[in-house]
This record gives C-alpha cells, sequence and structure tokens, in this order.
C-alpha cells in the first residue's frame, strides 16, 4: 500500500514539469516541419499524411524524450524511431538474468490469463521482456504520459484554431 501511493504522488508533483517540458520540447518540433504547397490533389493527400505521421512521431519522440531513459516504455519508443530514421543505436543495459527470474516467479497471474497480459504487452512499448509486476507499473506510466500528451496537443489545437461564433 505504501508503496502505491508513493507511486501516484511521486508522478502527480511531476506532471506539471512533465508537460511543461513537454511542451516546449514537441513546440519545437512543430516549428521544424516544413510547409510547401503541393501543386496536385493527390500530392497533397501524401504530404497531409506525411505531416501526420510526422506529427505522431514528434509527439512520441518528445514525450520519451522528455521521460528519458528512467522507463522501458520511452527507451524502446526511442529504439524504434532510431531505427526508422537510420540512426545507430545505442545498446540499453538490460537486466536479462533478473527479468527471466522474476518473469518466470509471476507468469501464473490469478487475475489476468496470458491472452490479456500478451494483449498488454503489445501494447505497452517495451512490454515483450517485462514480468508482471513491472508491465504494470510502466503501464500506468505511460497511460499518465499519454493523458499528458492529448491535454498539451488538445491546448495546442485549442489555440490554433480559431473559434466559430454562430
Amino acid at each position: 500500500m505504501a508503496r502505491e501511493g508513493f507511486f501516484f504522488s511521486r508522478n502527480t508533483t511531476n506532471n506539471s514539469a512533465l508537460k511543461a517540458r513537454f511542451t516546449r520540447r514537441f513546440l519545437r518540433y512543430l516549428a521544424r516541419i516544413k510547409t510547401s504547397s503541393p501543386s496536385s490533389s493527390s500530392e497533397q493527400e501524401t504530404m497531409f499524411c506525411q505531416r501526420c505521421r510526422r506529427i505522431k512521431s514528434g509527439a512520441y519522440s518528445s514525450m520519451a524524450l522528455v521521460v528519458g531513459s528512467k522507463r522501458a516504455w520511452s527507451r524502446a519508443v526511442i529504439r524504434k524511431l532510431r531505427k526508422r530514421r537510420g540512426f545507430a543505436v545505442r545498446n540499453v543495459r538490460v537486466k536479462v538474468m533478473e527479468n527471466r527470474t522474476r518473469r518466470s516467479l509471476t507468469s501464473h497471474s490469478s487475475s489476468c490469463s496470458g491472452g490479456e497480459v500478451a494483449r498488454l504487452r503489445k501494447l505497452v512499448p517495451g512490454g515483450k521482456g517485462m514480468d508482471f509486476c513491472d508491465l504494470l507499473e510502466e503501464t500506468a506510466h505511460y497511460i499518465e504520459c499519454l493523458a499528458t500528451q492529448v491535454q498539451v496537443m488538445q491546448s495546442i489545437a485549442d489555440r490554433s484554431i480559431p473559434t466559430i461564433s454562430s
């Protein structure tokens, strides 16, 4: 019980700092996206899809870089983005033996079926190599970061789109 209280109080106090750092990094990323005028409608659709992918990539990379290497999901996101961009991936220390031991101890969870845990492992970046307890902790942090991401992007959209008065 004490661990849960510590986990949530620590995250809520850092939430505003996390939001501010994410906002600054994401806005810098958005400013770097160049706009060009396409000549045809098919080019326009292609440019739109590319911009959507770049914005999504920028949102994920901004959040992962703000969180840093403290979390497995952020390391996985950074690794994935670097692979896509063609950067050399740095070696990240992974405690393989410790994870194997934890996995064997907690592989039989009575509260969740194997299918539910497998789906959760697919949803959380870097979740494939985690034991159940670490997976739940990473999932909670990942959801909190996604919620922050949505709040910031909604705030940006609200400020950039003029209100329509009837």
